[in-house]
């Protein structure tokens, strides 16, 4: 290949015959030593080469070098579909992934940032005079010797009081007035005890005897007595006198046990947020929320015990610390000044890298469920960075997620630095920024799914520009327009004041009706904390809607403080619809199709066949959650586990119905030549086609293809969605239920994982919502979006302490003039006068 001749590079990864999900036996050589960039639209297969084959090969090698017990401990992806990988180095992989779901994980636990500050303190910290040396797992609130005794490390004490477990106390005890107590039969059990203990359970909760009352709740007492179900008081009495065989013993636990014992040990998210919610929360009165031992904070360094300087922002810790890294140690106390100068050196040396990716406005103590993706994915960048590994091949998941067009020339710098150490850069991006700065493209596609999984180019960005069945080289050369948008005017404004949350202080803000508005504003800045956060809570509270779940585990979760006022013309808006990237099911149950409501009608369709009606079987013969119609070898599964001596456990496909779910009764019923399982198994696009004539599945599979998600497969499970193919998900079912205006709609960077032409679809959709009288309020990164919206507010203008001003708000064009937005000038490049995308270079 005359290209590959002529390219200075260290050699080529040649692969031959890759076959991966929709890659169409592909053969590809790509460049080591440079920074190669797959591109194509969403579900075109970029993905498939870059991760299911070049990186999967590169893991399959190292772990065959590693003993087979050792083995069992990595997260295997298993032997790729390809006939050849030659010239493959070790590959490290940075994908997309949300934060791991505990508080007790954090931006110093994800950087190790956190194990270098505790030997700081231990070694070179400033100790009350008296006090003996503490080590450095005595500055971990996560091990013995460091959590305080009293919270154990959580910062937070949590009780409960007779108010919190009977909210109603003119309720009886039989009428549940004890609402701490499990609701089923746990509750019924508790409840028929307290009969056989001669307790009425027929008289107001507020006429028992306090001390009583107090026994039932708090107790630690657990008696064990007989149970008469379904006996009267009366006849239980009798029955207790007589010593009657009961129904069954049963053993009695106070509310306040129940309460607390299950949120200490109940591995159930949900039945923790239950009884969590007859607990009332406190700081821990010992260690004042700091989550450690005394003789921990006794011990401080600058002025500071490690807490404090736990919760400073990053960039704040490096200028605190970069004096210490500079000076001279003295003869005097040498050994305790060589250490404090190494260290704090050290430390500086690895703040720095994360401020240079935009990180600074993070604290040590952050919890990582509280961080984006795109966040969790640049601390993992930054540890590689310092690291510095040589001839290593780093696979990227779009590091541009997440990211202010400022922030990405922070991004491309510090790939730059990797590319330089001698590594090679494999990065999946949709960003035109980045792929202007590519060495070397890889153009997948055509489309997406079937239709994709082609190689369309491979080589240096200039030679795209031939490329005419190219959708990316359309907007890198100008072939993709930005269309001129006129501003629709505003039917009303929404007025959002006193928002005091994270980094926003005493916030006042004007969001229009009836028009898509975009928040805009660097990474940090308080864009999220303004509309997912405050924005939220005020409709949701104006609604009496339950306001949008947290983390399961947020003790670290920023402070929100002060309560921020709705007002303005609210009687315009009548529903508020939260469109997040949080997964839309937690199991391999859950997928689009049942998702959206499209398998009812499916089911429906396949109930109405004639041999279903001659068997009689209903819609729910044709679940593969319920018994019936499903194989109940893998129970509707699709796959069973096989345990491996010393290697780790593999799923396999159900050796009985072969992966497809049902037994075979119910896959011989057949709808137009297909079952429910070959169904299942269709992309949007080929189911599109195949329910062209069914107006109630099509409708919603129409709107799917339309959110940019023709690729997926129906029964594609939830747990292999990204975060913004689940966003689109939500949209799509949104769309097929939007009736008349008034519903609020807020999303949160809609377009992540998309390709711009991919954009150009959403932004249709999302146009045709507020056409529909409804309002669209968008926390948005991409100016093809920004510069097509409505109205802009611009949030910052740097990140953390630095932002949470309201710098500039307007149309567009408006917004692209003011000199004090780090937004401006990007949007201005884009908006300039119908230029072409691909023209506007920096």
């Amino acid at each position: 290949m005359t290209i590959a001749d002529d390219f200075p590079a260290g050699g080529f990864v040649q692969v031959r015959g890759a076959r991966e999900h929709n890659l169409k036996d592909i053969s590809v050589q790509l460049p080591r030593d440079a920074l190669v960039v797959f591109t194509g639209v969403s579900g075109s297969g970029k993905s498939s080469l870059a991760f299911g084959t070049l990186y999967a090969e590169a893991q399959r090698r190292y772990l065959e070098s590693v003993s087979p017990y050792a083995r069992r401990l990595f997260n295997q992806v298993g032997a790729p579909d390809v006939d050849a990988i030659d010239g493959l180095p070790p590959a490290v992989a940075l994908q997309q992934q949300r934060g791991t779901p505990t508080a007790r994980s954090s931006v110093g636990s994800v950087t190790t940032l956190s194990n270098l500050l505790r030997m700081l303190y231990s070694r070179a910290g400033e100790y009350p005079e008296g006090q003996g040396i503490v080590y450095a797992e005595g500055f971990s609130p996560n091990t013995p010797e460091g959590a305080c005794p009293e919270c154990h490390g959580l910062g937070r004490v949590y009780t409960v009081t007779e108010d919190s477990m009977v909210p109603d106390p003119s309720l009886t005890i039989r009428e549940r007035a004890v609402a701490a107590w499990p609701t089923a039969w746990g509750g019924q059990n508790q409840r028929d005890i307290l009969v056989t203990l001669g307790i009425d359970v027929d008289v107001p909760w507020r006429e028992l005897p306090q001390e009583t009352r107090d026994w039932i709740l708090l107790t630690d007492e657990q008696p064990v007595v007989p149970v008469y179900a379904g006996f009267t008081p009366e006849e239980t009495r009798r029955a207790v006198k007589k010593k009657m065989e009961p129904s069954y013993m049963g053993t009695f636990s106070s509310a306040r046990r129940h309460v607390l014992h299950t949120f200490a040990h109940s591995e159930s998210a949900a039945m923790k947020r239950r009884v969590q919610a007859y607990m009332i929360s406190g700081e821990c009165p010992l260690c004042h929320g700091k989550r450690l031992r005394r003789e921990a904070l006794n011990v401080t360094f600058a002025g500071l015990d490690i807490t404090e300087f736990s919760r400073l922002p990053l960039a704040r810790a490096a200028e605190l610390l970069r004096p210490y890294a500079e000076a001279v140690p003295d003869e005097e106390g040498a050994a305790q000044a060589i250490a404090r100068q190494r260290m704090a050196g050290d430390l500086t040396r690895r703040l720095d890298v994360l401020l240079n990716l935009g990180l600074g406005y993070l604290q040590l103590e952050r919890s990582t469920p509280t961080l984006s993706p795109g966040e969790l994915q640049r601390l993992r960048l930054a540890t590689q960075l310092y690291s510095n590994l040589f001839g290593v091949v780093y696979v990227l998941d779009e590091p541009s997620a997440g990211l202010h067009p400022a922030d990405t020339e922070a991004l491309l710098t510090a790939l730059d630095g990797l590319k330089r150490g001698g590594n090679s850069l494999f990065v999946v991006e949709h960003d035109l920024d980045v792929i202007r700065r590519a060495d070397w493209l890889v153009d997948v596609g055509p489309e997406a799914g079937e239709k994709g999984g082609q190689i369309l180019y491979s080589g240096p960005p200039e030679g795209l520009r031939a490329v005419a069945a190219s959708q990316t080289g359309q907007f890198l050369f100008g072939g993709g327009r930005t269309e001129p948008h006129a501003p629709r005017e505003p039917s009303g404004w929404l007025d959002l004041s006193g928002v005091t949350r994270n980094n926003l202080q005493d916030l006042s803000v004007r969001f229009p009706l009836g028009v898509l508005t975009s928040v805009t504003g660097i990474s940090g800045s308080g864009k999220s904390s303004l509309v997912s956060g405050a924005l939220v809570d005020a409709l949701a509270a104006h609604f009496g809607q339950p306001v949008a779940e947290e983390p399961d585990d947020q003790d670290d979760a920023p402070a929100v403080s002060g309560t921020a006022q709705l007002g303005g013309d609210l009687g315009q808006i009548s529903r508020l619809v939260r469109v997040d990237q949080k997964p839309i099911g937690r199991t391999p149950r859950s997928n689009m199709a049942t998702y959206t409501g499209l398998f009812d009608h499916v089911r429906k369709l396949f109930a109405a066949t004639p041999l279903a009606k001659k068997r009689r079987y209903s819609a729910g013969r044709f679940s593969f959650n319920v018994k019936g119609g499903r194989c109940e070898h893998c129970q509707g599964e699709g796959w069973v586990m096989v345990e491996l001596l010393f290697l780790p456990s593999v799923y396999a496909p159900c050796p009985v119905c072969q992966g497809k779910r049902y037994n075979e009764q119910t896959l011989e019923v057949e709808s137009r030549g297909k079952n429910i399982a070959d169904v299942l198994d269709m992309t949007v696009d080929t189911a599109h086609e195949f329910f062209a004539d069914e107006p109630a599945v099509f409708r919603a599979l129409d709107t799917l293809r339309e959110v940019g998600l023709g690729y997926l497969r129906l029964g594609q499970p939830a747990t292999e969605l990204s975060g913004g193919e689940a966003q689109r998900i939500k949209l799509a079912t949104e769309l097929g239920r939007s009736g008349r205006g008034g519903t609020v709609y807020i999303l949160d960077e809609p377009t992540t994982g998309l390709h711009p032409a991919d954009i150009e679809r959403l932004q249709k959709q999302l146009a045709k919502l507020v056409d529909a009288g409804h309002t669209v309020i968008a926390v948005e990164h991409k100016m093809q979006v920004v510069a097509a919206s409505d109205w802009v507010i611009d949030i910052g203008p740097g990140a953390g302490e630095d932002g949470g001003q309201v710098v500039a708000q307007g149309t567009p064009a408006q917004v692209a003039g003011v000199a004090a937005s780090k937004t401006a000038p990007y949007l201005a490049r884009t908006l300039d006068l119908g230029m072409d995308l691909g023209a506007l270079e920096r």
